[in-house]
């Protein structure tokens, strides 16, 4: 039963959130940085209360262990969020988020020396492929939209060029968390809740940093058209709306994927993590009708079928079939 809640709660929660993101980047694509203060900031009070209980349980993981995990992980969800503000359309933005594994293997093989089955470079190269394919295209229509004149568009082509730098830093920058986790976890065992609690507590600090931009888009947001919210009968502005929304749909998804990692093995996390994250490609392609031609079509599917094979699925799922149809048949 929770398993099949946990499944749930990932797709409705994260599919749900990418709606309210992009709601949110189509009337200020500037908007990243107030975004990952309020999710930062839900979170880490829920945690506050349900896992620190009001700051009186002390950290299983010493806290200097997590200064250097949060640094790492602030720094992934503000530029990951900032690359919207730089000509980075929704669907090429989630696509580039799946190389994740190209990230972790060659971080892998450089920092913990390990070695991979030719299967697994296979998938790799088949991920590459899909994810280049996908940026070509995005490239091409970058450049063709922005046409008017030849200065601005090199202008627009180079912001956008940016975009992808910071993509690419924040997967190679998550992809080097990663590996920090597993060392740390190894030496004190996992403790995800509390990690998730000190990931998003400890950076709050540093969104003073980046007070002004997300004050300046907190007036935005205060004239943006009113809205009365279904069932309650609330009246606030819009975009506060489309806030709150992403920030409970991002806490949902969360909780579900943590379920998850609790209740199931590793490869069922993986294959509904990605299952996830096409639904949501093809739910934003389809509900905004973000341009998706043939070729990108093409890469997302190498995308996500190299990720299948990375994961094994295909070998996992021979056997457990196998011995279903042999219960089935004893009934």
């Amino acid at each position: 039963m929770r398993p099949a809640l946990a499944v749930g709660l990932v797709f409705s929660g994260c599919c749900s959130n990418v709606v309210f993101l992009e709601l949110l980047a189509r009337e200020f694509p500037g908007c990243g940085n107030i975004v990952t203060f309020a999710q930062f900031l839900f979170i880490a009070l829920e945690g506050f209360i349900s896992e620190a209980n009001f700051g009186r349980k002390r950290p299983a993981i010493p806290i200097r262990y997590y200064l250097i995990m949060v640094a790492m992980f602030f720094t992934v969800s503000v530029v990951n969020n900032y690359a919207l503000n730089l000509n980075i359309a929704m669907p090429l933005h989630m696509i580039f988020r799946s190389g994740s594994l190209i990230a972790s293997m060659v971080l892998g093989i450089i920092i913990l020396k390990k070695r991979y089955s030719v299967s697994k470079y296979t998938s790799i190269a088949l991920v590459s492929v899909g994810i280049f394919i996908c940026t070509l295209m995005s490239a091409k229509q970058v450049a063709s939209k922005s046409s008017v004149s030849e200065e601005d568009g090199l202008h627009v082509f180079l912001w956008w060029l940016l975009g992808i730098a910071a993509l690419t830093f924040a997967l190679l920058m998550s992809a080097r968390m990663g590996i920090f986790q597993e060392t740390i976890y190894k030496q004190f065992g996992k403790h995800s809740k509390e990690a998730l609690f000190y990931n998003h507590a400890l950076p709050l600090p540093g969104f003073l940093l980046l007070a002004p931009d997300i004050y300046a888009h907190a007036v935005l947001f205060n004239q943006s058209e009113p809205f009365q919210v279904p069932g309650i009968g609330l009246t606030l502005p819009i975009m506060w709306f489309y806030l709150a929304m992403n920030v409970l749909t991002q806490y949902v998804c969360i909780r579900g994927v943590f379920i998850l990692t609790t209740e199931c093995a590793s490869l069922t996390v993986t294959l509904v993590v990605t299952l996830r994250k096409f639904v949501s490609l093809i739910f934003s392609i389809l509900y905004f009708k973000n341009p998706f031609t043939a070729w990108h079509w093409l890469g997302t599917l190498f995308v996500f079928v190299g990720t299948l094979m990375y994961t094994e699925v295909w070998n996992s799922l021979g056997p457990l079939l196998a011995r279903q149809r042999k219960e089935a048949k004893k009934e």
